[in-house]
């Protein structure tokens, strides 16, 4: 009998702490200033992958419309910043004082009604956690509760994703338009465009990270987890079992749109602005290749493939700007071709087993004197 899954056994704590050291300890002592700051705008970008993991890769549900609550997070942060950096005091030049600069060039008077609770940082926080899942959750209960999946979900979630682009464009005067939101400067009075406090910033992003991590890896090994496993391989069987199957797909799709929102957010803090251009099906379907790539069950994967892609992306796009977009598609065509389970399926067929051959015959080595009798005793043992 198959004993269930348990959370953080040695092998997940060990994969943990390698990525935990590659983050916090050798990126920083390798990397300059300018390529640190890149690496965590790549990893606002694994927050959505990592929760892809969950529902695509778990739940079998497809989402080509992450943009979506990628851009809800960061622009809720950027909204509070946006009104910190626009005092009375900074905007004194303007027609009228004391509200965002985008909103006095197109004619408004006064703060839209939507934007006066991000004048409060706890309220913009509850509000970057809140809004996506509220959002996702009428989505899904929209979508699900009918039955509705598959091919027609993802197509769905990708127009969600080209409507909100079309919606923030269209209403420069209170989203910034095609500009987004800019000239953000301070969180508190803390100066974030500064070195000193992007490096701290990434830090908090990168721990933040493996706080996602840690809890996608609780609802992977419990009970949870195994449902949606089995809703993805026989969703009839799972609902003739007397599940809420609808109900299990609304709350992965809510908890992949949290997360997501969280890495907005971070974007948003990270690099100094949010546009629509992190909205539209192009970005959504670059998390979804992430995910891809590093392989859609791993969880960890997940931050390997994005960072893997990133790294691709801005080195060809530096040398070759205009083969970036090739390369991107021979990726994902290497991907569905090559190793459909991504990274973290070459490394558990092929890497794994190489060093797992090695570390035991390491253990009972021929040159060891005693190597004769330890073999024995193992066998004695058994």
């Amino acid at each position: 009998m198959k004993r269930a899954p348990t959370f953080m056994d040695r092998k997940d704590l060990l994969a943990l702490a390698t990525v935990a050291v590659i983050l916090l300890i050798v990126f920083p002592a390798l990397l300059d200033g300018f390529r640190l700051n890149l690496v965590g705008k790549y990893l606002t970008y694994a927050f959505v992958a990592v929760g892809l993991v969950l529902c695509w890769g778990y739940g079998g549900i497809l989402s080509l419309g992450q943009g979506v609550f990628f851009a809800l997070g960061g622009y809720g942060m950027a909204m509070y910043l946006k009104l910190e950096a626009s005092s009375v005091e900074n905007t004194k030049i303007q027609s009228t004082p004391g509200i965002p600069d985008f909103m006095d060039w197109n004619q408004i008077t006064e703060l839209p009604l939507f934007w006066q609770p991000f004048h409060s940082f706890p309220l913009t926080l509850i509000l970057i956690v809140l809004a996506p899942a509220l959002f996702a959750f009428v989505i899904g209960s929209a979508m699900f509760k009918r039955r509705v999946s598959g091919v027609y979900f993802a197509i769905i979630t990708q127009a969600l994703a080209a409507i909100a682009t079309i919606l923030i464009i269209g209403q420069q005067g209170y989203t910034g338009g095609v500009n987004g939101i800019t000239d953000l400067r301070t969180l508190h009075g803390w100066d974030i465009r500064t070195d000193q406090a992007k490096f701290i910033l990434y830090f908090v992003n990168a721990a933040l990270l493996l706080g996602v991590v840690v809890a996608a890896m609780f609802v992977r090994d419990s009970k949870l987890g195994r449902i949606l496993v089995a809703m993805r391989d026989k969703e009839d069987r799972v609902r003739f079992s007397g599940y809420s199957v609808a109900n299990f797909q609304i709350f992965v799709f809510c908890l992949a749109g949290v997360f997501a929102a969280i890495g907005g957010a971070m974007f948003t803090l990270q690099v100094g602005f949010m546009s629509p251009s992190l909205v539209g099906i192009v970005p959504s379907i670059e998390m979804v290749i992430f995910t891809a790539v590093g392989g859609r069950l791993s969880i960890l994967g997940a931050i390997y493939g994005t960072l893997a892609v990133n790294f691709a992306k801005t080195s060809l796009s530096e040398s070759f700007p205009e083969l970036w977009l090739l390369g991107l598609g021979g990726l994902f065509i290497a991907v569905v071709a090559v190793f459909p389970n991504g990274l973290a399926g070459l490394w558990r067929d092929y890497a794994q087993p190489f060093i797992d051959k090695a570390l035991k015959l390491r253990s009972v080595d021929p040159a060891d004197p005693g190597a004769e009798v330890a073999k024995q005793a193992a066998a004695a043992a058994e």
